[in-house]
This record gives C-alpha cells, sequence and structure tokens, in this order.
C-alpha cells in the first residue's frame, strides 16, 4: 500500500512486545518482560476502593474530564517528587496515560523531523520507537557503572552545535536504568545537570524506577529537584501500582506544561478519570506503602535468585551489572557477538532481549537485557541455565 507519511517508517514493532506471544507459552521461561509482581496486591481492598469509587462518585469518574487531569492525583504526586527533592505544585504536574504517552507529548512538543536527541547507549527501547516515529534522529552516549558520562555529553553537545544541529533534549533514566539497571549517582547527576544548563539544552528524566530502590531508606535526589527549569520529569504508577491503568504523570515548567496539556488533549482530550481516582485512593492509602514494601522485598530476593544463577552458569568471559533495585540487569559475553542470540534463546525454551534492540541502529551487540522482576526464583535459575545453554550453543 502506498500514499504513508514520511514518518510511518519510523514505527516499528517492539523487539520486547514481539516476544510476548512466545512468552505466553507456559513450558517457556521469560526473562524479557520488566513486569511488576501483582501478588502483593490484596486484592480485597483494592476492589473494595473501586467499588466505593464507583458507588460514591460514578456521575464524576465516568464523566469526561479535564486534560490537566484530577487535582487529587496532581496532589498525590507532589508528595510523591518530594520524596526526590523536587518542590513543585498541582500546577507544574500534567498526568498522562502512562509514563509512555508522556515521552510521546514531549518528543512531539520539541523535536523536528532531522533533530539530533542524545540518549544513554544502550537505552529504553520503547523511547527509540517514539524517537523514530517523529523523524529525530538518536545519537547514543557512552555510559559507565555510574550510568551516563557527563563529560561525553558536553563533547557530543559542542560538536553538534558545531554542525549546526540542532538537539532539543537528552534523554536519560537515572535509576535502575532500563535495560542496563544502572544507577545515576547524585555527584553524577549534577554534573550533567549543568552540563544542559550550560547550554541550555533540556534534559527528560524518564524516573519510572525511582521508588524501587532495595534499600529505601535514602532516594537519590532527583535531577528536576536540581534543575526544574531545564528538566522534565516523567514519572509513572506502572512499576508501583500497576500497569494496566496506564497512569503516569510529567513535571515542567508552567509555560512548557500548559503546551503538553494542549498536545495532550489532541490524542486522548484527558486520562481516565476512573483509572487516576483509583491510582489517588490506593497509592494514597494506609496499605500502599506497605505493598510496595512487599514488592520490593520480593525484586530483591529474585535479583539475589539471578545473580547466583548467574554466577553457577554463565561462562568465564560473561559479566554482569549488580542492580541496587528496579528490575533488570545487563549481562555482557563476547559469545554474543554476531548471533542472533533471540531466536536461539527460544529455540532453548527462553526469552530475553538481546542487546541491539537497545539502540537506534540496531548495532551488533555483545550484551542481553534480563528482567527478574517478574519471575519466581526456580524459574529464574531455569531461565538463566537455558540462557547459558544456548550460549554455549549446545
Amino acid at each position: 500500500m502506498t500514499g504513508f507519511a514520511s514518518r510511518a517508517d519510523g514505527f516499528w514493532p517492539s523487539p520486547v512486545r514481539a516476544v510476548f506471544e512466545v512468552a505466553r507459552d507456559p513450558s517457556v521461561v521469560s526473562l524479557a518482560g520488566g513486569n511488576p509482581d501483582l501478588s502483593v496486591l490484596p486484592a480485597d481492598a483494592v476492589g473494595d476502593i473501586a467499588s466505593l469509587l464507583l458507588r460514591g462518585r460514578a456521575g464524576e469518574i465516568l464523566q469526561y474530564g479535564s486534560g490537566a487531569g484530577m487535582d487529587g492525583l496532581r496532589e498525590l504526586v507532589v508528595k510523591l517528587m518530594a520524596r526526590g527533592g523536587s518542590t513543585v505544585t498541582g500546577a507544574d504536574i500534567l498526568p498522562t496515560t502512562g509514563s509512555q504517552a508522556g515521552l510521546d507529548l514531549v518528543t512531539k512538543l520539541y523535536c523536528n523531523a532531522g533533530d539530533v536527541i542524545l540518549a544513554e547507549g544502550p537505552t529504553y527501547v520503547g523511547a527509540l520507537g517514539v524517537f523514530g516515529a517523529y523523524e529525530a534522529e538518536v545519537q547514543h552516549v557512552a555510559m559507565d557503572e555510574d550510568g551516563i558520562v557527563p563529560d561525553a555529553v558536553a563533547e557530543a553537545l559542542d560538536a553538534l552545535a558545531t554542525q549546526g544541529r540542532r538537539v532539543p533534549f537528552v534523554y536519560v533514566i537515572p535509576s535502575f536504568q532500563n535495560p542496563t539497571g544502572v544507577t545515576m549517582p547524585e555527584e553524577r547527576r549534577r554534573e550533567l545537570v549543568a552540563v544542559c544548563a550550560q547550554r541550555d539544552v533540556m534534559i527528560v528524566e524518564d524516573d519510572p524506577y525511582a521508588l524501587l530502590a532495595f534499600d529505601r531508606s535514602e532516594p537519590v535526589p532527583s535531577m528536576h529537584g536540581m534543575d526544574p527549569e531545564h528538566v522534565i520529569h516523567l514519572g509513572s504508577f506502572s512499576k508501583i501500582f500497576a500497569p494496566g491503568l496506564r497512569v503516569g504523570w510529567m513535571a515542567a515548567p508552567p509555560e512548557v506544561r500548559g503546551r503538553l496539556q494542549i498536545a495532550g488533549e489532541s490524542v486522548v482530550i484527558h486520562p481516565s478519570n476512573l483509572a487516576q481516582s483509583l491510582v489517588t485512593s490506593w497509592v494514597g492509602s494506609e496499605h500502599w506503602e506497605p505493598a510496595l514494601d512487599s514488592a520490593v522485598a520480593l525484586y530483591k530476593e529474585r535479583w539475589d535468585a539471578m545473580n547466583e544463577a548467574l554466577t553457577e552458569y554463565m561462562p568465564q568471559t560473561a559479566s554482569w551489572t549488580t542492580p541496587s533495585g528496579g528490575f533488570f540487569t545487563w549481562v555482557t559475553a563476547e559469545e554474543l557477538q554476531g548471533r542472533d542470540i533471540l531466536a536461539e534463546a527460544v529455540a532453548h525454551g527462553v526469552v530475553l532481549v538481546p542487546g541491539s534492540a537497545s539502540y537506534m541502529d540496531g548495532r551488533d551487540s555483545d550484551a542481553v537485557r534480563l528482567a527478574f522482576s517478574g519471575v519466581a526464583p526456580a524459574r529464574i535459575r531455569e531461565g538463566v541455565r537455558r540462557f547459558a545453554e544456548a550460549l554455549r550453543g549446545d
């Protein structure tokens, strides 16, 4: 079929979503999806809240709403962001239909075709789909054990400026990064903020995992709290409550937030009132924090199981990141170079995300992303064993 817009070439299937059908087979171990474990939710309590909402406020929450979102949700986000050091008001917050929608809105607002977005290398595959859809070019910037390297960002920004190339923003996932699991320490975040502020370039801080530290006693400050004029913050309730509700948020300077709202209204009119109300009531209740504590303890147990299995089964050439929270680790091995490891893994009854999916150019990679959040320890062990088999070519 002909007649598509030029941007249609930027739409491609997600390598993560592409394996979901395979992962539905109960004989297959999925280490691909970064899913929260919802078994820790007291279903009766959530059901009671939903029932009360519909009995008492159906006329409000089943009706059309405001593109600005509901007041209660915005005030809840103000409190959550204060944990990361951000001082915001409800007027700074824009609820979105998941943080993925927020990423789409900020890219739509800021990017022209041919602009260059700087992003971590590797980065979140879902972001690459958004950037490609708006015909932006992505230049990956080197990471180390502390995340994206600020000096490398400065060098890239200066080189692009010399070439007359426009950089609308730098995209980063600072906490328990997807796909590597790496977290940027506070000093590194301050360095990156300074680099971008000096050049008047925005940072898009995609931070859905911020509240999932295995040690939740000392959260790392958000970059938004360090410089709210140069940082747009994306947050999500998908990882800390329920992804099926599709509720996220953005925090941005008022003049930017207003434009983002108009852009959002042109697509969804407004986020779901029912979903916003349920999130506000649950996360604002006495039940949420204990449920989150239980979930994080579960993720820590599962990371320990994966680490033990990797230590036992991986070859001497392999190494992997040690996340201090979140859902992922990044496994590197020279044996992965030049292979279709996903196909080989599926043939051994395990699915994972190949490292090439996390780069805009799909470059050959010697790494894979393994997710541990939604898999029981025994299944994690079996999945890693099968992955090791595939890696050896058995």
